[in-house]
C-alpha cells in the first residue's frame, strides 16, 4: 500500500497579513517541538504495517527552513529511519526566501529530498511589503541560486495575484520574470481574505482596498495563456508544471489517496477515516509523540461523503473525474448518483464529457466553487 506523508512545521519568522495557517514565530519552542515530532514519527513507524510504502513526503508549514541545520537534519534522519520509502519517492520541503543558507541546503542534499516549494508571491518589493512578507525579490533569487548550486531539487514558485493595489502590468512582469528561471513547477493563487487574519480584520473595518472581479479574472486568464506559451501544462486550477513535473503529493490529496499527517494540527486520511491532530503547541509538546493523546478529531467517512469528496476534489484537476474509476470505487455509475448536477452543468457549458472523463470547461474554471458545492448532498 502506497501512501503520502505530511509533516507540519508551524514556525515562521513572522505572520504574513493574509495567512490563516497554523503558524507563529516562536523560535524558543523549536527544539522541543522537533523532539516531540520525532517521537510521533517513531510511533507511526511502529504502528504502520511493513507493507505500507511512503510514495510522497511534504514538509510544510509555516516555514520549515526557519529550523536550524541541526534540527532539519534531526527531522530528516527520523523520517528515513522510521518509514519504508519508495525508490520513486517525491520529497518536498517548503521554504521562504531569506531562510535558505548553504548549511541548510547541504542538509537537504544529504537526504532524498528532491523538490523545494518556495514562496515568492510577487517580484515587486513594495507589494511584498504590503502583504507582510519578510523578504525582497533579490532574497528569492539568492535562495534559488543556493538550491540549484548545492542540490538537484526541482523547484516550485508560489505566486499570488489580486493583491492590494496590484496592477495587470505588475502581474504580467512577475510571470515574465519568474519564467526566465526555467522552474519545473509554478503555483498561482488568488488572494483570499480569510477571517482572523490581518487582512481579514482590515476588511471588516472597511480598510481593505477593493479588487475588481474583472481584473482578477484577467490576471488568471493571462497566467493560463502565458504559462502555456512558456511550456507549462496546467493540470489543476492553480498549478502548472513542466512535462512530468506535477506535484505528486498534491495529486494524492486530489485523488483521495491515503496519507498520514504528523505534527501540530496535521490532518490525515487513512482507510476512509479523516483524523486531526492537537492544535495547541504546549499540549502537543507535552504529549511527547503519544498518538492517542495527539490525535483528537476522527471522522469515519460514509460512502456518500467519499463520493462527494471524489467529485469536488477530482474536478479541481484539468483532466476531471473518470466515470469508470468512480464506478469501480463506489459500485454505482456517476450518472445514477449525480445526473441532475451533471446534466445542468453540461447544459450550461460548465462541465464537458470527453470519453471516460467529465471535466470543467474553460468557463467552468471561473465558476468552479458553485460547481463543487452542488455535489454536496
Amino acid at each position: 500500500m502506497e501512501i503520502g506523508l505530511y509533516i507540519h512545521i508551524p514556525f515562521c519568522i513572522s505572520k504574513c497579513f493574509y495567512c490563516d495557517f497554523l503558524s507563529f514565530p516562536k523560535e524558543d519552542m523549536q527544539e522541543a517541538y522537533i523532539n516531540a515530532l520525532v517521537k510521533e514519527i517513531e510511533n507511526y513507524g511502529k504502528m504502520l504495517d511493513s507493507t505500507v510504502v511512503i510514495k510522497s513526503i511534504f514538509i510544510g508549514g509555516g516555514t520549515p527552513t526557519v529550523l536550524s541545520p541541526f534540527l532539519l537534519d534531526k527531522l530528516a534522519a527520523a523520517i528515513v529511519a522510521n518509514f519504508n520509502l519508495s525508490p520513486n519517492l517525491e520529497w518536498t520541503i517548503e521554504a521562504n526566501p531569506g531562510t535558505i543558507t548553504k548549511e541548510k541546503v547541504e542538509v537537504i542534499a544529504k537526504y532524498p529530498i528532491n523538490r523545494v516549494s518556495m514562496g515568492l508571491q510577487t517580484t515587486h518589493d513594495y507589494l511584498l511589503k504590503k502583504i507582510g512578507r519578510r523578504h525582497m525579490f533579490k532574497d528569492w533569487e539568492e535562495s534559488l541560486k543556493l538550491i540549484k548550486t548545492y542540490t538537484n531539487c526541482a523547484v516550485n514558485a508560489d505566486l499570488m495575484f489580486a493583491l492590494p493595489g496590484q496592477t495587470m502590468e505588475e502581474f504580467k512582469s512577475t510571470l515574465e520574470t519568474v519564467t526566465q528561471y526555467d522552474l519545473e513547477h509554478i503555483s498561482v493563487y488568488a488572494l483570499i481574505i480569510e477571517e482572523g487574519t490581518c487582512f481579514g480584520k482590515l476588511y471588516e473595518e472597511g480598510k481593505m482596498e477593493e479588487f475588481s472581479d474583472e481584473l482578477d479574472r484577467e490576471m488568471y486568464h493571462f497566467a493560463q495563456s502565458y504559462l502555456k506559451e512558456k511550456g507549462y501544462h496546467q493540470y489543476e486550477i492553480s498549478n502548472w508544471a513542466k512535462p512530468n513535473k506535477e506535484c505528486q503529493h498534491n495529486l494524492i490529496y486530489w485523488h483521495r489517496v491515503s496519507y498520514i499527517g504528523v505534527g501540530l494540527g496535521a490532518r490525515s486520511l487513512f482507510e476512509e477515516t479523516r483524523y486531526a491532530n492537537e492544535e495547541n503547541l504546549k499540549t502537543y509538546i507535552e504529549a511527547a509523540g503519544d498518538i492517542t493523546k495527539i490525535r483528537h478529531e476522527e471522522d469515519r467517512l460514509t460512502k456518500t461523503m467519499c463520493m462527494e469528496e471524489y467529485m469536488f476534489l477530482g474536478l479541481r484537476l484539468l483532466e476531471g473525474i473518470s466515470e469508470s474509476d468512480f464506478e469501480k470505487q463506489f459500485g454505482q455509475s456517476v450518472w445514477d448518483v449525480y445526473k441532475t448536477q451533471l446534466d445542468k452543468w453540461i447544459k450550461y457549458n460548465i462541465l464537458v464529457k470527453e470519453d471516460d472523463h467529465i471535466k470543467l470547461t474553460a468557463y467552468g474554471l471561473d465558476v468552479c466553487n458553485e460547481v463543487f458545492s452542488s455535489f454536496l448532498m
